[in-house]
């Protein structure tokens, strides 16, 4: 029986070429969000992988079928369109995500759990971030530009650890396909009225797979696409 206070969980991951974190994510998220609820679903989303990713998934739901789910992006969308694929599939009352890298303890979640509150967003950020130098300055830079341009008082925008109430997630409807998608639910949360409450979780150093968010292409999409959701936010 579940020990924490929460009426149903979504924990969801996207994964793109991921293959080699896939089933011990899957297995953690079950055996971790079982403490917080008996009303559990752990969605398992595939942004159109090439290594195997999208057939691993499909069995995982296959064996689990009553509270894991596999969806796939048919071609890979972007980081931001995983991710909105996991919001629109989420059936329960908190959505929890977090990135199919395996750079985030899941046995942390009760640092997010328990600061959960009704118009409230739990944002993490990371300790001792496991990144190289030029990756961290890079992040540093573009935090500083965001809080700038939106006003957002965040520490680490992009960290991919967050809780969100299902009634904020269900009332925005997300422009983002790239990397901007993290920045946008938060300036869209802080738009209707919504706390944004931030707690440090471990960073881990990536062990498999290969990391987009320094491609050039991921960047430069979302730069371009920066303006316009700032003057759509803005906008109201």
């Amino acid at each position: 029986m579940a020990t924490s206070t929460l009426s149903s969980l979504t924990i969801f991951f996207p994964f793109y070429n991921e293959v080699d974190h896939v089933e011990a994510l899957a297995n953690t998220a079950l055996q971790v969000g079982r403490k917080y609820t008996d009303d559990l679903e752990v969605i398992l989303v595939d942004d159109g992988s090439r290594d195997g990713t999208a057939e691993l998934i499909d069995r995982l739901a296959a064996e689990h079928p009553d509270e894991v789910r596999a969806v796939h992006n048919e071609t890979n969308g972007g980081y931001g369109s995983a991710l909105k694929l996991g919001f629109r599939s989420a059936t329960k009352d908190w959505i929890f995500y977090t990135d199919g890298d395996a750079q985030f303890d899941l046995n942390e979640l009760d640092r997010i759990v328990t600061l959960a509150g009704e118009k409230r967003v739990v944002s993490a950020y990371r300790l001792n971030r496991k990144d190289t130098l030029l990756r961290k300055i890079n992040a540093g830079l573009w935090g500083l530009l965001i809080r700038t341009l939106f006003g957002l008082r965040v520490r680490d925008i992009d960290c991919a650890f967050k809780l969100y109430p299902r009634a904020f997630v269900k009332s925005v409807e997300l422009k983002s396909d790239g990397a901007l998608i993290d920045t946008e639910m938060l300036a869209r949360a802080q738009r209707l009225g919504y706390d944004i409450v931030q707690t440090g979780v471990t960073h881990h150093p990536r062990t498999a797979g290969e990391s987009s968010g320094g491609n050039i292409r991921v960047i430069f999409k979302a730069f371009k696409e920066l303006w316009t959701l700032r003057r759509n936010i803005l906008k109201g």
